[in-house]
């Protein structure tokens, strides 16, 4: 197996790279102080990186993406990574299940979102439906040639930004379990509403929002693949949000390291740098295996994706391992850092409470050791 990234992959590597640095960490403050990302920087941004060919990535060439492979998207995903993620969203890598639009809908939304024209959110998640998705309540009930939908959602990530929900609606019941379908829903549409939710403590500047939908009608052409078949569509692109967390979480947590080593070797105590120390050098060692082995576990999975041959266990693996690898990257720079790691004149407490969250979105741990768990047992019919 060759490990060696090409030269265009590494090239790829270190644009990314210097435009986080350069772009984005210059904000990073501000962001965090405010919980906002003005509009006229998100402008400024999304306009920088679609210049350096850096926006909607994940979208085909043909399209007017840059039609990067899992494995590229997935090197330039732990770079954004590494950076406030109310900030590296700006550079925008549309959801992918948009692939899925047909005939009106490719002009509609596809394609403007892929040009930076228009922007999307994914609204799955309800006060009584989180980890356990078939038990949605909003309802998408047929009236003749439209659909009229009622119910709420609630942690909608950026959704105070988008133009556009991709909304997943139960639409009916088979074999005594609802049956899901996806939407495509403006903003502007008669009977939705859209408020932000709870100020979360990770991820400043990237918003969590609730849905409300009171007899909205939408036609029947927003209707995002088959009837009833929303859940084998998404269940198509999930596996891509999952690598998203996996390699960010990486991405992070190698800039911690970074960070937590330079003040090891730097700080002194006792007469000597407390990298010296054997209670704080093994914590960099751990660190650095750790992340060593969540990239390889992740870089794995991409890999497959592009082959064809991922499976769920492989992004739930990788999601899995990385986000609570990264949870003990933190908490073990924090320590290395003392007192002053809780101050928020460093970014370590950011990063530290930033990390909380990656082990519940897209997929609860526990959800990934189900997911592991099942694939080991059923073959076995256990």
């Amino acid at each position: 197996m060759h490990f060696e990234l090409s030269s265009e992959q590494q090239m790829l590597v270190e644009t990314v790279r210097r435009f986080v640095e350069t772009e984005l960490y210059p904000h990073e403050k501000m962001v965090e102080d405010t919980d906002d990302v003005p509009p006229e920087l998100a402008a400024e941004i999304r306009a920088k990186s679609q210049a350096l060919g850096l926006y909607a990535v994940n979208m085909p060439a043909e399209m007017g993406g840059g039609g990067l492979g899992t494995f590229d998207t997935t090197l330039m995903e732990r770079e954004l990574g590494r950076a406030s993620y109310g900030l590296q969203m700006m550079i925008a890598r549309p959801s992918n299940i948009l692939r899925g639009c047909e005939g009106s809908q490719i002009e509609d939304y596809l394609l403007p979102t892929i040009r930076g024209d228009r922007h999307d959110c994914l609204a799955m998640t309800e006060p009584d439906a989180g980890s356990d998705v078939r038990s949605m309540r909003t309802f998408a009930r047929r009236d003749g040639s439209d659909f009229v939908i009622n119910g709420s959602k609630h942690f909608i990530s950026h959704a105070d930004v988008a133009d556009f929900v991709i909304l997943c609606a139960a639409t009916g019941e088979a074999g005594g379990r609802k049956t899901i379908s996806c939407f495509l829903v403006d903003f502007d549409t008669p009977g939705l509403t859209r408020r932000r939710g709870p100020k979360c403590v990770s991820h400043r500047g990237y918003h969590q929002c609730e849905l409300i939908f009171e007899d909205c009608r939408v036609p029947a052409s927003s209707l995002l693949g088959e009837l009833d078949k929303g859940f084998d569509l998404m269940g198509q692109w999930l596996g891509s949000t999952r690598l998203q967390v996996a390699t960010t979480s990486v991405g992070r947590g190698h800039r911690v390291l970074e960070m937590a080593t330079q003040w090891a070797a730097t700080r002194k105590q006792f007469g000597q740098a407390i990298g010296k120390f054997q209670g704080t050098g093994f914590k960099l060692a751990d660190m650095k295996t750790e992340l060593e082995a969540a990239e390889l576990l992740t870089l794995r999975a991409a890999w497959k994706d592009d082959q064809g041959t991922m499976t769920d266990t492989d992004a739930a693996m990788a999601k899995l391992f990385a986000s609570e690898a990264l949870a003990r990257v933190t908490d073990n720079a924090l320590q290395i850092f003392g007192g002053m790691g809780l101050m928020d004149e460093l970014p370590i407490e950011r990063f530290w409470r930033d990390a909380r969250v990656e082990r519940i979105w897209d997929g609860t741990s526990e959800i990934q050791r189900h997911i592991i768990s099942r694939a080991l047992l059923r073959p076995l019919e256990a």
